[in-house]
């Protein structure tokens, strides 16, 4: 039986192979191979005459068309996905028996789908809404899918909320409006009736709801787990996914703007990434609760609305993820993945998670409709690498065809086989959880806590945070119609942090509250901020995006040294001028642009830099879209560079309290709230340092008085 069981060493694309088309195919032919004359002109009954029925490449070409668009996701509809693999660090034998956890030179191929929530399939990318991050693990023991999202918390506790959660979330019954957002009355007064919400609401406003790519994104189970080991020990578990390239957010007008931009932002972000080879890398986490613990926090574990704080529950990292492959066809692999939060593999299992019980049974039920039917494990993308044996048979779109004739056990025609595992030989054990209670529809007292965590949130976010978070609330809530609603909004959040209450109060056209007693709890969890905590790195600028702002009569030395000392460094520059074609230096030489300000704008770039080249700054210095260029990008906090005459552009956009390399120092570095100059455009050396050292920091938010450039 053991033989029966081995995996098969192929990859996974070598196990798939027998269902790709080969592109290289020379003749059409329909889908039942028969080679086609003409798919241009439909067959007649005379050159003028009606279509005939008769014509079954024409009927069989329509007919497939008709039916090529399946159900979208009634959530996570808008997503991107790729390959790659996870290897662990060191044997995880003590928390769990999953063989893919054990060995450290086994790699386990994976297919990952980054997704958002609420809008439809065309919806822009870089909306306000968390995102979801779920992983296929193609194990050895069958698949094992981890669904989860950028966001640690979720707005409810009990599943049986979800449809109405989503109701409210989505465009608005009547209208059909807004798309992708939830700045609207129906959402608003679904959150100010349900008070649980208030947590992941806090999370949502903050700058993680707007990632700077999926790369750049933390991954979340959200629900708690069990790891049991091969003795039968069970522990607690929530699983984390780290970015290696640390976590970077946009800020809210660079988020709108890409939108019109780019509506595709995120998705091609994440497709040339790969593309150029810069493999996104995520390190996997769990933090650990042993079961004898269970009750000695404030909080409850199974309350899929609070975190575990990591100052409480550290995060012990076992393992990494390589996604190093974007998908052949999206629509057969990343459209078509089925994700079930219920496809677990021995070692894993379930906790009484209210959410995640619910999970469990809307996950399959939402696939059985969405992909037709029982055999949607069948589908490509979705089969496992271990080999299926059970007394399946039929069913929409069945691809497997089974031999012999019996379909049922136990049996005496077929030796008893396929027969059930024992532990021993692999098969799935549940854990042996004591459960006993009145049947009730109630929760417990700790899950009525809804503001102790909220408050945490607030606390550990830095100055910035906290403004972005405001700023967020004026436009969500300011798009409320009611304003009973956005009363209602100011009124709830009082319980989180006054100061903040009135602020958004302020910005939302309702009066202030009073301070409500005992609500300024001071703990803090700094591992929520993106600013303040351990797991984001700003000492590399690899694959950040730098835009190049030249035009003709550009210093071509100092733009070639800059460019040299960025793409070492990993970052990739872009040559950005008013029309596309060759530009010529001042001596002679020539630059492709990459770019024109219609096709691109700052929100696309992580930082700027304008060489020198007196032509070229004369002519940069009369074009409105140069200066706004800057502006734009110096209004959102980003590096700004320049060298020789092109710290005269910098000035000209009129950059608040910016001290600039001066005329009589050419070889001094000024560096000033990420604002990089110098006037020697020859020797550049000193210069690469610094603003490589600025771009590595991300953003700068100390820059004052930025509200004052036009941008």
């Amino acid at each position: 039986m053991e033989k029966k069981r081995a995996v098969d060493e192929k990859s996974k694309d070598d196990q798939l192979e027998m269902f790709r088309e080969d592109p290289e195919r020379e003749f059409l032919t329909t889908n039942q191979g028969v080679r086609v004359s003409n798919t241009d002109i439909s067959l007649k009954a005379g050159e003028r005459g009606p279509t005939l029925l008769e014509d079954f490449h024409f009927r069989e070409k329509i007919t497939h068309f008709d039916h090529e668009r399946i159900p979208e996701r009634i959530v996570h509809a808008r997503g991107s996905g790729a390959h790659g693999y996870f290897q662990v660090y060191e044997p995880m034998t003590e928390y769990t028996s999953a063989k893919f956890l054990q060995d450290p030179n086994k790699k386990t191929p994976v297919f990952v789908r980054f997704s958002t929530v609420v809008g439809f399939r065309g919806s822009a990318d870089t909306v306000r809404d968390i995102r979801g991050f779920a992983t296929k693990f193609y194990t050895e023991e069958g698949n094992y899918d981890l669904v989860g999202n950028n966001i640690p918390v979720f707005f409810i506790q009990d599943a049986i909320k979800f449809p109405d959660f989503v109701h409210a979330a989505k465009p608005e019954q009547d209208n059909q409006m807004p798309q992708a957002s939830t700045a609207h009355d129906t959402l608003w007064d679904f959150v100010v009736c349900h008070p649980e919400t208030v947590h992941t609401i806090m999370w949502l406003m903050s700058d993680r709801a707007i990632p700077r790519s999926y790369r750049m994104m933390q991954g979340f189970g959200v629900n708690t787990y069990r790891f049991v080991n091969a003795e039968g020990k069970g522990r607690f578990i929530k699983f984390h996914w780290r970015p290696l390239l640390g976590i970077h957010s946009l800020v809210w007008d660079e988020a709108q703007k890409i939108s019109g931009k780019d509506p595709d932002f995120h998705r091609r972000d994440l497709w040339e990434a790969i593309e150029m080879g810069n493999y996104p890398e995520y390190e996997f986490g769990i933090q650990v609760i042993e079961e004898e613990d269970e009750f000695r926090f404030d909080f409850d574990i199974l309350d899929a609305t609070k975190i575990w704080p990591e100052e409480e529950v550290p995060v012990k990292f076992i393992g990494k993820m390589t996604l190093n492959r974007n998908p052949d066809n999206f629509f057969a692999e990343t459209e078509q993945v089925a994700f079930c939060v219920s496809n677990v593999v021995p070692g894993i299992d379930f906790s009484n998670d209210p959410l995640l019980q619910g999970r469990l049974f809307s996950y399959l039920d939402t696939q059985l409709i969405r992909l037709g039917g029982p055999n949607f494990h069948e589908i490509p993308i979705n089969r496992p690498l271990a080999p299926i044996s059970n007394n399946q048979r039929e069913g929409y779109h069945r691809m497997t065809i089974n031999k012999g004739k019996v379909s049922y056990f136990p049996n005496s025609l077929g030796e008893n086989l396929p027969r059930p595992a024992s532990a021993e030989e692999g098969g799935y054990i549940h854990y042996m959880e004591k459960v006993e209670g009145k049947k009730i529809r109630e929760r417990s007292e700790k899950f009525k806590d809804f503001f102790s965590q909220a408050k945490l949130f607030w606390n550990s976010m830095s100055e910035p945070e906290k403004k972005h978070i405001i700023i967020a609330f004026h436009f969500e809530v300011g798009k409320v119609i009611d304003p009973k609603i956005r009363k209602a909004v100011v009124e709830l959040f009082n319980n989180v942090d006054n100061e903040l209450a009135i602020s958004i109060a302020r910005g939302v056209g309702v009066s202030a509250p009073e301070q409500k007693e005992g609500t300024q709890v001071m703990k803090e969890s700094p591992n929520v901020s993106q600013e303040r905590t351990e797991h984001t790195v700003k000492n590399t600028i690899k694959t950040r995006k730098i835009a190049i702002l030249i035009a003709d009569g550009y210093d071509h030395t100092g733009v070639r040294q800059v460019m040299q000392a960025l793409n070492g460094g990993g970052a990739h520059t872009d040559i950005i001028s008013k029309y596309r074609g060759m530009l010529k230096s001042s001596s002679g030489e020539k630059l492709e642009v990459n770019q024109n300000y219609l096709t691109a704008a700052s929100v696309m770039y992580d930082a700027v830099y304008v060489p020198g080249g007196k032509e070229s700054i004369d002519t940069l210095k009369m074009q409105g879209d140069a200066i706004h260029f800057i502006n734009e990008a110096f209004r959102h906090c980003k590096p700004l560079g320049a060298t020789g005459e092109g710290v005269e552009l910098l000035k000209a956009a009129n950059l608040p309290d910016i001290k600039f390399a001066g005329q009589k120092s050419a070889d001094k570095v000024v560096s000033d709230k990420g604002v990089v100059t110098s006037r020697n455009s020859e020797n550049t050396g000193s210069f690469n340092d610094s603003f490589i050292a600025a771009i590595a920091k991300h953003r700068y938010w100390d820059r004052e008085k930025k509200e004052q450039v036009p941008a």
